[in-house]
Protein backbone atom coordinates (compact mmCIF):
# COMPACT_ATOMS: atom_id res chain seq x y z
CA UNK A 1 0.00 0.00 0.00
CA UNK A 2 3.25 2.43 0.84
CA UNK A 3 4.53 1.38 -2.56
CA UNK A 4 1.36 2.43 -4.10
CA UNK A 5 0.99 5.57 -2.60
CA UNK A 6 4.08 6.68 -3.47
CA UNK A 7 3.70 5.82 -7.38
CA UNK A 8 0.08 8.00 -6.74
CA UNK A 9 2.20 11.13 -5.09
CA UNK A 10 4.83 11.07 -7.40
CA UNK A 11 2.16 10.78 -10.50
CA UNK A 12 0.49 13.83 -8.93
CA UNK A 13 3.39 15.84 -8.38
CA UNK A 14 4.58 14.93 -11.96
CA UNK A 15 1.43 15.83 -13.51
CA UNK A 16 1.14 19.40 -11.33
CA UNK A 17 4.81 20.21 -12.27
CA UNK A 18 4.62 19.84 -16.09
CA UNK A 19 1.00 21.64 -15.72
CA UNK A 20 2.68 24.59 -13.88
CA UNK A 21 6.36 24.87 -14.71
CA UNK A 22 6.99 23.27 -18.64
CA UNK A 23 5.55 25.78 -20.38
CA UNK A 24 3.55 24.69 -23.80
CA UNK A 25 6.51 26.40 -25.87
CA UNK A 26 9.16 23.91 -24.58
CA UNK A 27 11.17 21.32 -26.53
CA UNK A 28 13.12 19.23 -24.59
CA UNK A 29 15.42 18.35 -27.71
CA UNK A 30 15.90 22.09 -28.50
CA UNK A 31 17.14 22.59 -24.50
CA UNK A 32 19.80 19.36 -25.06
CA UNK A 33 20.94 20.71 -28.50
CA UNK A 34 20.97 24.23 -26.72
CA UNK A 35 23.54 22.70 -24.04
CA UNK A 36 25.63 21.02 -26.67
CA UNK A 37 26.19 23.90 -29.09
CA UNK A 38 27.21 26.50 -26.19
CA UNK A 39 29.39 24.24 -25.36
CA UNK A 40 31.15 22.82 -28.39
CA UNK A 41 31.07 26.42 -29.74
CA UNK A 42 32.99 27.72 -26.77
CA UNK A 43 35.38 24.49 -27.05
CA UNK A 44 36.00 25.35 -30.33
CA UNK A 45 36.84 29.12 -29.98
CA UNK A 46 38.96 28.50 -27.35
CA UNK A 47 41.20 26.03 -29.02
CA UNK A 48 41.34 28.22 -31.83
CA UNK A 49 43.20 30.70 -29.60
CA UNK A 50 45.91 28.28 -28.52
CA UNK A 51 49.51 29.31 -29.44
CA UNK A 52 52.57 26.93 -28.99
CA UNK A 53 51.05 24.97 -25.85
CA UNK A 54 54.12 24.29 -23.35
CA UNK A 55 54.36 20.72 -21.48
CA UNK A 56 54.22 22.43 -18.55
CA UNK A 57 50.88 24.21 -19.81
CA UNK A 58 48.96 21.13 -20.48
CA UNK A 59 49.18 20.21 -16.67
CA UNK A 60 46.17 22.97 -16.97
CA UNK A 61 43.83 19.58 -18.32
CA UNK A 62 44.08 17.01 -14.98
CA UNK A 63 44.27 20.27 -12.83
CA UNK A 64 40.82 21.89 -13.87
CA UNK A 65 39.50 18.94 -14.32
CA UNK A 66 40.06 18.07 -10.59
CA UNK A 67 39.02 21.45 -10.09
CA UNK A 68 35.58 21.49 -11.30
CA UNK A 69 34.95 17.94 -9.82
CA UNK A 70 35.42 19.47 -6.66
CA UNK A 71 33.20 22.60 -7.31
CA UNK A 72 30.60 19.77 -8.98
CA UNK A 73 30.65 17.91 -5.38
CA UNK A 74 30.57 21.31 -3.59
CA UNK A 75 27.49 22.94 -5.09
CA UNK A 76 25.60 19.57 -5.24
CA UNK A 77 26.41 19.04 -1.52
CA UNK A 78 26.34 22.82 -0.15
CA UNK A 79 24.32 24.61 -2.06
CA UNK A 80 21.53 22.90 -3.69
CA UNK A 81 20.92 20.43 -0.41
CA UNK A 82 21.21 23.37 1.95
CA UNK A 83 19.33 26.37 1.96
CA UNK A 84 22.15 28.98 1.57
CA UNK A 85 21.08 32.92 1.49
CA UNK A 86 21.07 34.27 -1.69
CA UNK A 87 21.15 30.82 -3.07
CA UNK A 88 17.20 29.43 -2.19
CA UNK A 89 16.43 29.30 -5.89
CA UNK A 90 18.82 26.78 -6.72
CA UNK A 91 18.05 24.56 -3.48
CA UNK A 92 14.16 24.50 -4.43
CA UNK A 93 15.02 24.01 -7.80
CA UNK A 94 17.21 20.92 -7.07
CA UNK A 95 16.16 19.40 -3.56
CA UNK A 96 12.85 20.73 -3.94
CA UNK A 97 11.45 20.01 -7.57
CA UNK A 98 14.51 17.84 -9.06
CA UNK A 99 14.44 15.52 -6.15
CA UNK A 100 10.43 15.20 -6.17
CA UNK A 101 9.95 14.66 -9.57
CA UNK A 102 12.49 12.17 -9.74
CA UNK A 103 12.78 9.74 -6.25
CA UNK A 104 14.52 6.45 -6.33
CA UNK A 105 11.37 4.34 -6.77
CA UNK A 106 10.59 6.65 -10.28
CA UNK A 107 14.25 7.48 -11.47
CA UNK A 108 13.10 7.80 -15.86
CA UNK A 109 12.14 10.34 -18.04
CA UNK A 110 8.36 10.02 -19.75
CA UNK A 111 9.31 11.82 -22.33
CA UNK A 112 11.43 14.63 -23.96
CA UNK A 113 9.54 17.75 -22.10
CA UNK A 114 10.69 16.15 -19.00
CA UNK A 115 14.72 17.41 -19.95
CA UNK A 116 13.40 20.87 -17.95
CA UNK A 117 13.97 19.21 -15.02
CA UNK A 118 17.23 17.46 -16.04
CA UNK A 119 18.85 19.95 -17.73
CA UNK A 120 20.26 23.49 -16.21
CA UNK A 121 18.05 26.40 -17.43
CA UNK A 122 19.81 28.69 -20.34
CA UNK A 123 19.93 30.90 -18.76
CA UNK A 124 21.68 29.71 -15.63
CA UNK A 125 23.96 28.12 -17.38
CA UNK A 126 25.50 31.19 -19.17
CA UNK A 127 25.27 33.03 -15.85
CA UNK A 128 27.91 30.18 -13.87
CA UNK A 129 29.88 30.79 -17.23
CA UNK A 130 30.01 34.32 -16.61
CA UNK A 131 30.38 34.39 -12.88
CA UNK A 132 32.53 31.53 -12.48
CA UNK A 133 34.48 30.27 -15.50
CA UNK A 134 35.27 33.61 -17.48
CA UNK A 135 36.27 35.70 -14.77
CA UNK A 136 38.84 32.93 -13.55
CA UNK A 137 39.44 32.64 -16.93
CA UNK A 138 40.64 36.12 -17.16
CA UNK A 139 42.84 35.71 -13.60
CA UNK A 140 44.64 32.73 -15.08
CA UNK A 141 45.75 34.88 -17.93
CA UNK A 142 46.77 37.60 -16.02
CA UNK A 143 49.03 35.33 -13.63
CA UNK A 144 49.71 32.85 -15.64
CA UNK A 145 49.69 32.48 -19.61
CA UNK A 146 46.65 33.10 -22.00
CA UNK A 147 47.08 28.98 -22.86
CA UNK A 148 46.59 28.04 -19.16
CA UNK A 149 43.14 30.61 -19.05
CA UNK A 150 42.03 28.83 -22.70
CA UNK A 151 42.58 25.29 -21.53
CA UNK A 152 40.88 25.93 -17.99
CA UNK A 153 37.88 27.50 -20.38
CA UNK A 154 37.94 24.75 -22.35
CA UNK A 155 38.11 21.75 -19.48
CA UNK A 156 35.34 24.00 -17.66
CA UNK A 157 33.18 23.94 -20.68
CA UNK A 158 33.80 20.42 -22.00
CA UNK A 159 33.21 19.46 -17.91
CA UNK A 160 29.74 21.13 -17.88
CA UNK A 161 28.64 18.83 -21.09
CA UNK A 162 29.57 16.02 -19.53
CA UNK A 163 27.73 16.36 -16.46
CA UNK A 164 24.50 17.39 -18.09
CA UNK A 165 24.93 14.48 -20.89
CA UNK A 166 25.63 12.06 -17.91
CA UNK A 167 23.02 13.14 -15.37
CA UNK A 168 20.41 12.96 -18.37
CA UNK A 169 21.25 9.38 -19.40
CA UNK A 170 20.90 8.43 -15.43
CA UNK A 171 17.30 9.48 -15.93
CA UNK A 172 16.50 7.76 -19.29
CA UNK A 173 14.07 4.76 -19.20
CA UNK A 174 14.76 1.56 -18.23
CA UNK A 175 17.11 -0.35 -21.29
CA UNK A 176 17.68 2.38 -23.17
CA UNK A 177 20.98 1.28 -25.22
CA UNK A 178 23.36 3.95 -23.33
CA UNK A 179 22.79 2.33 -20.22
CA UNK A 180 24.29 -0.62 -20.73
CA UNK A 181 28.17 0.95 -21.26
CA UNK A 182 29.62 -0.62 -18.45
CA UNK A 183 30.46 2.42 -16.96
CA UNK A 184 27.86 4.24 -17.02
CA UNK A 185 26.09 1.39 -15.53
CA UNK A 186 28.70 1.72 -12.42
CA UNK A 187 27.76 5.56 -12.40
CA UNK A 188 24.09 5.31 -12.77
CA UNK A 189 23.63 3.05 -9.67
CA UNK A 190 25.51 5.95 -7.56
CA UNK A 191 22.88 8.75 -8.83
CA UNK A 192 20.12 6.21 -8.41
CA UNK A 193 21.39 5.72 -4.15
CA UNK A 194 21.36 9.60 -4.14
CA UNK A 195 18.03 9.79 -4.91
CA UNK A 196 16.75 7.69 -2.35
CA UNK A 197 15.26 10.05 0.61
CA UNK A 198 17.29 9.13 3.61
CA UNK A 199 20.35 9.42 1.36
CA UNK A 200 19.85 12.56 -0.72
CA UNK A 201 21.18 15.15 1.55
CA UNK A 202 24.67 12.80 2.73
CA UNK A 203 25.85 10.33 0.14
CA UNK A 204 26.95 10.63 -3.52
CA UNK A 205 26.79 14.24 -4.67
CA UNK A 206 29.44 13.79 -7.64
CA UNK A 207 27.06 13.44 -10.81
CA UNK A 208 29.69 12.87 -12.75
CA UNK A 209 33.00 11.16 -11.05
CA UNK A 210 32.73 10.37 -7.09
CA UNK A 211 36.48 11.89 -6.78
CA UNK A 212 35.05 14.34 -4.17
CA UNK A 213 32.69 11.48 -2.78
CA UNK A 214 35.92 9.44 -2.57
CA UNK A 215 37.91 12.38 -0.66
CA UNK A 216 35.28 13.43 1.70
CA UNK A 217 33.94 9.79 2.45
CA UNK A 218 30.61 10.36 1.11
CA UNK A 219 30.63 7.78 -1.46
CA UNK A 220 27.46 4.71 -1.13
Amino acid sequence: MASLKTMSDNAAYRKHYRETHIGSAYLGQAHLAFAVIFSLGGIAFCISRLESVQPLEWLTIPLAFLYANLVEYAGHRWVMHRKVPGLGLVYRRHAGQHHRFFTDQHMALEGWRDCKVVLFPAILMIFFFGAFAAPLGLLLAWFATANVAWLFVIVALGYYLNYELLHLAYHLPDGSAVQRLPFLKRLRRLHHAHHRADLMAHANFNITYPIGDWLFGTKR
